[in-house]
């Protein structure tokens, strides 16, 4: 697969995991937090499980840990999302996450020991600067549920990172379904322990469960570790940035959400963050020595 071909990949990954802010609000009007988490897991993990059966036939030692790995990590970022929406929009939440396109060349150089690229560099301060404007308040103070959202950004980056090393070593589809098994599973112990789990019990209900679990999971997270063997962590980053902007758009279009001119002010600079980082990354891609072999 061409690096073109995988980022467009990941483009329409982002796109769907941008619409889920929406569908998780919807869901947390009937479903407790881990429910909706290992409804929208549980399905997906059913449907990949079904359509690529005979990979799972073959999983190795090695893939399972990585996809046990990675579905802990899948919790972490789906539990602060989901608990943080309950105090702060759609909107905030979608940027704030994205602050991901910050923690990961921050963790890739202090625990990989990569070099980050200036441009890279100089679009992630255009990036951070945006996701501040969209989501700061007048006393710069920051509620309980941004936190969280910041929290599973940390989460998110660390995910992002593990699965490009996984990949190398193990079969990248494989890993994609069972990330989503081992969340879910996760997700319906703590369900058990501390909710009572339940099947959704309205139409909005159900239709944000299907769209978490087809969409935004079973295909997201699927796609996502197969595109990601053919570019690197920093330009998965980048574009998964894009993801506040269109959780921005889906609130605006479903719940009515709109943003101030610092917010629009701040949306700008994302996408001048992730332009800047792309365009100018090409100019110095032959000093880039993060970029992985293409195969």
């Amino acid at each position: 697969m061409k690096p073109l071909k995988a980022e467009l990949m990941l483009l329409v990954v982002t796109l769907f995991w941008g619409s889920s802010y929406i569908f998780m609000k919807m869901g947390l009007g009937t479903l407790g937090e881990f429910n909706l988490i290992a409804l929208r897991f549980g399905l997906a993990f059913c449907l990949a499980a079904v359509l690529f059966h005979n990979r799972l036939r073959r999983v190795d030692a090695r893939t399972l840990k990585y996809g046990a790995l990675l579905g802990f990590l899948l919790l972490g970022v789906f539990t602060c999302i989901t608990f943080g929406l309950k105090t702060t929009t759609t909107s905030n939440a979608g940027f704030l996450v994205a602050l991901t396109v910050i923690f990961v060349p921050m963790i890739d150089v202090l625990v990989f020991k990569k070099r980050i690229a200036p441009p890279q560099v100089f679009g992630s301060i255009l990036a951070i600067a945006g996701i501040g404007l969209l989501t700061l308040n007048a006393t710069l103070t920051i509620q309980p549920g941004d936190f969280l959202c910041i929290l599973a950004a940390v989460f998110y980056a660390v995910q992002i990172l593990v699965t490009g090393k996984a990949v190398k070593t193990s079969d990248s589809l494989t890993i994609g379904i069972l990330q989503l098994g081992f969340a879910g599973g996760f997700a319906l112990v703590l369900s058990t322990l501390f909710e009572t789990p339940s099947l959704p019990s309205t139409l909005p209900g159900w239709i944000a469960i299907l769209a978490l679990g087809i969409l935004c999971s079973a295909c997201g997270f699927i796609l996502q570790p197969v595109a990601q063997k053919y570019t690197s962590p920093t330009r998965t980053g980048l574009i998964f940035s894009l993801e506040p902007v269109f959780a921005a758009l889906f609130g605006y279009w479903f719940a009515g959400e709109q943003l101030s001119i610092q917010g629009y002010t701040g949306a700008a600079l994302v996408l001048l963050g992730i332009i800047a980082s792309e365009l100018l990354g090409k100019i110095s891609f032959s000093r880039i020595s993060e970029e992985p072999e293409r195969i």
